[in-house]
């Protein structure tokens, strides 16, 4: 028995639990179970408070301060698309690194996942210049309840993609070392789950906030 082989097996036998799954595995799909319930109510928040805001500005209306000043919808639809499309891919793209690492194929592994690191960056990116230019355009936490909701849902769900991005790229640094064998291939299936949650989460969350008027 060769000694990846080996550790396989020590890995297999201490870690197989009474449902024949791997504990890690049972820990990671316990953890996005509790976390879509989590979103699940700040999305339920933001329905709720649509509508309800008293003063601008506003998401998909033009908006006139008491002062005078014309602000025209706050959203920038094609931007936040592009981000989209690219968190989109890169679930295919952390698919294709998994195959590798399962496959010992170093070169796909390191290409794919450094592709996918590259659309979450863009994605974190985009939120971070969204919310910059938003507060420049006198929308705040407390501007409103669209400011608050949105600020909200929106902040929860870039600080997961940011956690998911860091995540990846301590993965992408074990294989560039190393470190990530064939056999340890579900270290970064672990990670794929998770990546895969949170772009299942924004597929919600695009239409809610950003199309349905």
């Amino acid at each position: 028995m060769t000694a990846h082989a080996h550790a396989a097996h020590l890995d297999a036998a201490h870690l197989e639990t009474s449902t024949g799954l791997d504990n890690r595995k049972l820990a990671i799909w316990t953890f996005i179970g509790s976390e879509c319930m989590f979103f699940a109510t700040l999305i339920s928040n933001y329905l709720v408070n649509k509508g309800r805001s008293l003063v601008g500005p506003y998401p998909h209306e033009a908006w006139t301060s008491p002062t005078g000043q014309h602000f025209e919808p706050i959203f920038e639809i094609p931007l936040v698309t592009l981000g989209t499309a690219l968190l989109l891919f890169s679930s295919l793209f952390v698919v294709l690194a998994l195959s590798g690492a399962q496959r010992g194929n170093r070169k796909a592994l390191l290409g794919w996942l450094a592709a996918t690191l590259a659309c979450g960056l863009f994605f974190v990116g985009m939120q971070v210049y969204e919310f910059t230019h938003f507060v420049h355009r006198g929308l705040g936490f407390t501007t409103n309840l669209f400011g608050s909701s949105f600020y909200t849902l929106t902040g929860f769900h870039g600080t997961h993609v940011t956690i998911g991005v860091i995540w990846l790229a301590t993965l992408w640094v074990d294989a560039l070392r190393g470190r990530l064998p064939p056999h340890r291939a579900l270290n970064l299936e672990m990670a794929a789950l998770y990546w895969h949650f949170v772009d299942v989460v924004w597929i919600i969350i695009f239409p809610v906030v950003y199309l349905i008027k």
